[in-house]
């Protein structure tokens, strides 16, 4: 190192650092960074698409200028339009953080150092005064390929002992791909991952878990998309709401990277912070053994690490850790279900949304009464095992271990069941018999015909030859009559869907609702029912889950009579019909995805899916005012009255439907006093599975 001096030597360590950690993050900005928009979920179509703001702390003019420099933007000029961010303003004023008075650095004008306030109202005033920042916000509206590749909206932040690497488009910051446990050892418990100082790209997604033919056995990762990054002095105070969502799929297949569950929006428009999360499935996330030591729900086990590792972390994405809602659809709602289960989950999350949760009779009991260890085997476990020829290894998991992922994946025996492991799980259901009050507030529902996805359109108009290749028995002609009409096929498709989504939704959903309720588990909970769907393009791909068509309605009228399928209220859930590129079907289309936008996130921040009205007139969510407004408060079921919100537009309150039906079915309003378990299903059928490897079953 000679002719080198020590000062020299510092300067190029000085300079290297800077290279690594050019992106510019809340402590080189000695600020907090809010994104702020008036999102009305139409995206680049909207009239408010250039309503975005960046929000900095107090400053001096001149630092001002440069913090908004180093983020690629600059003060924002009045110029540019107050009414445009006329609602930011009201916003700003409704969280508490901002008086009516409060100014803000802005854009000089003639050389003069100027400021706005809540109100709008412009002023000039001296440079040394230290005030927030308003900073322009131009980074693009991001679709699923855009990853910042020219780093221009990169942004960093110091999370879990490395520096983490997101970006952030018009919505939101997106951290994508953050790991959250270690590469795990096959059928091994996730051990959680811990940084070393490392520099960590957060800007693409990380792999997706094995399932068939793609994925990776090194898939422990997570999304996180936040409108905000708390500062070095930020309070616990401005931390927002936590959304952790759980993907479906039968537990065999899905991704928290899947773009129609993509989170910007949602964080946008609501102002919290979402996170998605890839957990183990399939055999390599459920496989149990009789060995003693093999004991299954890997993949369970997966998402309770995850949600460790935000109540962790969540705090530097500016998440609040004691505000967790867990939500998720299909098995990612069976996930819920076996997260409030669990004593390795509860107390850790504050509220849950289990969308669609399947159970009851059939092929779907499995995603609610838990198998033994015993029975997992006898029904798949001795199978995979003669398939790999490793039964008679003299251990047989280290056998398991030895095949390759894609040969392992690849066979037909799929462990793909929640087990009594006596870690995990130590009952074989969530338990809602009497005892003292879970911590956490519940919002469940389903859609109108859940089971309609899953039972194949008939080819026959014999309803038992029909019934039984599906595994069921004639039901009740009285309770479940097939309907008189010209389409005889059509007519059976109808009965039949009737009593799968009785079977396997409604009737378990609402007995778990009620049995809370009943056994003072719950003092409420929020049920709905959705009657306005909107179909994802990839599933389940059945026309009788479309709306009519006609020359008036080109795309279908969601007002005609059609089958409100399985995971038909997704799109509408994370309000992201725009960004998909897809049509509004009729004019009610936005203001009914902006309404289950707002009620689902308000149960996430006030545990009450009725917004607050004064946060709705400041974000200027009139659409959703008016619907309230319209049709009253959803009102919680309790006990004495089992009320539930029929979501269509209007929507309208109910009570608790097909009581008699699901008596019939042997699940009962009272089924968790009851505890029946028969029912004209065939418990055992294979022929009736829930989901399979071919469906995606979201």
């Amino acid at each position: 190192m000679r002719g080198i001096t020590l000062g020299a030597l510092w300067s190029l360590y000085l300079l290297s650092a800077y290279a690594v950690a050019a992106a510019p993050s809340p402590e080189s900005l000695h600020s907090s960074i809010t994104t702020l928009i008036v999102n009305d979920l139409q995206g680049t179509r909207s009239p408010f698409a250039d309503s975005g703001l960046i929000i900095l702390d107090a400053r001096s003019h001149a630092d001002a200028s440069k913090s908004c420099q180093a983020l690629g933007e600059e003060l924002w000029a009045p110029e540019l339009g107050i009414s445009r961010i006329r609602m930011n303003l009201d916003y700003l004023k409704y969280t508490g953080k901002y008086d009516k008075w409060r100014r803000f650095w802005v854009k000089s004008g003639h050389s003069t150092a100027r400021t706005i306030d809540t109100t709008g109202h412009v002023s000039s005033i001296s440079e040394a005064v230290e005030l927030p920042v308003l900073c322009t916000h131009s980074a693009p509206f991001s679709n699923e390929t855009y990853q910042d590749k020219n780093k221009k909206w990169q942004v960093q932040i110091r999370s879990n002992n490395d520096y983490i690497t997101g970006f952030r488009d018009r919505l939101s910051f997106r951290f994508l791909g953050i790991r959250y446990a270690t590469q795990p050892k096959r059928f091994a418990y996730p051990v959680p991952y811990t940084g070393n100082n490392s520099h960590m790209s957060a800007t693409q997604y990380g792999s997706a878990c094995v399932q068939g033919s793609s994925g990776s056995e090194d898939c422990h990762f997570l999304n996180v998309w936040t409108p905000y990054l708390p500062g070095p002095k930020s309070g616990r105070r401005s931390l927002r709401p936590v959304m952790f969502w759980i993907h479906g799929g039968g537990f065999v297949s899905g991704t928290g990277n899947d773009k129609d569950f993509d989170g910007g929006n949602l964080a946008s428009r609501s102002d919290v912070v979402v996170v998605a999360i890839n957990y183990r499935l399939g055999t390599f996330g459920f496989l149990a053994l009789d060995d003693g030591m093999t004991n299954g729900n890997f993949g369970l086990a997966d998402q309770i690490a995850a949600l460790n590792w935000v109540r962790s972390h969540i705090g530097k994405f500016g998440g609040d850790p004691d505000r967790i809602t867990i939500f998720g659809q299909s098995a990612g709602a069976a996930s819920v279900r076996a997260l409030a289960a669990s004593p390795k989950a509860l107390g850790k999350f504050a509220a849950a949304i289990p969308l669609s949760s399947p159970g009851g009779v059939g092929g779907a009991s499995r995603f609610s009464k838990y198998m033994t260890i015993d029975e997992e085997m006898k029904e798949v476990g001795n199978a995979l095992l003669t398939s790999t020829n490793c039964t008679d290894a003299t251990s047989q998991v280290n056998c398991l271990r030895s095949i390759p992922s894609s040969d392992l994946s690849a066979i037909g025996a799929i462990a793909s069941f929640l087990v009594v492991d006596g870690t995990y799980l130590v009952s074989d259901e969530l338990d809602i018999s009497k005892g003292s009050r879970y911590p956490f507030h519940l919002m469940i529902g389903t859609t109108r015909d859940d089971g309609a996805a899953f039972i194949g359109y008939p080819r026959t108009t014999n309803q038992s030859a029909y019934l039984a290749s599906l595994g069921l028995e004639v039901p009740s002609p009285k309770l479940f009559p097939v309907p008189n009409i010209a389409n005889k096929t059509l007519g059976l498709f109808n009965m039949t869907a009737r009593l799968a989504t009785d079977g396997q939704f409604r009737c378990i959903d609402q007995a778990t609702a009620y049995g809370a309720l009943f056994n003072n588990r719950l003092s409420s909970a929020y049920y709905y029912e959705f009657n306005r769907t909107y179909q994802l393009t990839n599933y389940p791909r059945l026309d009788v889950c479309e709306p009519p068509k006609s020359t008036a309605y080109p795309h279908g009228d969601p007002d005609g009579e059609y089958f409100k399928c399985h995971s038909g209220e997704l799109y509408y859930l994370f309000g992201n019909l725009a960004r998909e590129g897809l049509p509004m079907r009729d004019e009610n289309d936005l203001p009914f995805q902006q309404f289950i936008v707002d009620s689902f996130s308000s149960f996430a921040r006030t545990y009450n899916p009725n917004p607050d009205p004064a946060y709705l007139r400041a974000r200027g969510y009139s659409n959703t005012l008016r619907e309230i407004e319209r049709i009253g408060k959803w009102k919680p079921a309790t006990k004495r009255r089992t009320t539930k919100r029929v979501l269509q537009w209007p929507s309208f309150d109910s009570l608790f439907t097909e009581l008699e039906q699901c008596q019939e079915l042997r699940v009962p309003l009272d089924h968790y006093e009851a505890k029946s378990v028969s029912s004209i299903f065939h418990q055992g059928s294979r022929k009736f599975r829930y989901e399979t490897r071919d469906s995606l079953g979201r």
